[in-house]
């Protein structure tokens, strides 16, 4: 089964918002990357940290590090390490850091819709979204004091065996391994980080149909993935085909969990649709 991409571009047009639209626009058309980066400026605040509900599970405008995270992955899907977006966001991660590492989200959430899953656990430092922030700065080639320490702490955390079970973290830890410069070091480290993601219940061997979960493709989201050899093709082909299958009438595609507004389910919808295309793109299956 292949999804189409047309009616999936209707679906961001119609739905998406303008975030979504200037990215698929420069990632699969001729638009720029400038104007990624101008949208993105739009959810800045004046302490560098980005808010007003990127990540859309909550409506606080407040500058949170996983904001900031959405806003460098946005960078990193088009190639633009915008230097005076990136360089204050790290000043602000610098700056609410505790031994190198962040919390996703801080109390302020508490005053705004937001969904069920958003409590105390996200105000904890932690690899996620550390791992995943670092990552993406080393993608970009972007060097800052909070790419230096959060990288010392990964490490220290990685090498001493002191991960948590948290599965998205695993996995923003994978997303550090990926691109941090001391390759050797990294694929040493990679298979225990990935034998603990698919020991866990989240964790999605073959396709459940309408759960929630992490599948082979949130690890290898795009063909070129380093991690894609650790998954064999009989479960990349079955997840394709099941995240093909999952396109709506309208083009897009659905959400397994309940955000805190129709608002939200829609920017999410814009969201996942986006990357549910460039993986099947990627894979060519779309």
């Amino acid at each position: 089964m292949s999804a189409d991409f047309r009616t999936a571009e209707r679906f961001l047009q119609a739905e998406g918002r303008l975030l979504e639209r200037r990215l698929f626009d420069a990632i699969f058309g001729e638009g720029s990357p400038e104007a990624v980066a101008g949208v993105l400026r739009g959810y800045r605040n004046a302490d560098g940290g980005f808010g007003h509900g990127l990540e859309p599970d909550k409506r606080c405008p407040a500058s949170l590090p996983i904001d900031v995270e959405v806003a460098f992955q946005s960078l990193a899907a088009v190639n633009h390490p915008d230097r005076e977006l990136l360089g204050p966001a790290c000043d602000f991660l610098a700056g609410v850091a505790r031994g190198g590492a962040v919390p996703l989200a801080f109390p302020v959430i508490e005053g705004y819709p937001r969904a069920a899953h958003w409590t105390e656990w996200t105000y904890e430092p932690g690899v996620n979204p550390t791992a995943g922030l670092t990552g993406l700065l080393y993608q970009l080639g972007f060097e800052h004091p909070f790419r230096d320490a959060a990288t010392r702490y990964l490490w220290e955390t990685i090498e001493a065996g002191t991960l948590p079970d948290e599965t998205h973290g695993l996995n923003e830890v994978l997303n550090f391994l990926a691109y941090v410069p001391d390759r050797d070091r990294a694929a040493k480290a990679a298979p225990a980080i990935l034998e603990r993601i698919t020991a866990s219940p989240l964790f999605q061997a073959m396709p459940k149909p309408g759960e929630y979960g992490l599948t082979p493709l949130h690890v290898a989201a795009a063909a070129d993935s380093p991690w894609r050899e650790l998954f064999d093709d009989a479960q990349l082909d079955a997840h394709l085909e099941q995240l093909a299958s999952l396109q709506q009438e309208d083009g897009g595609w659905p959400i397994t969990w309940d955000p805190p507004s129709q608002a939200s389910r829609l920017e999410w919808r814009g969201i996942v649709t986006l990357q549910a295309t460039r993986t099947l793109r990627s894979y060519g299956k779309m």
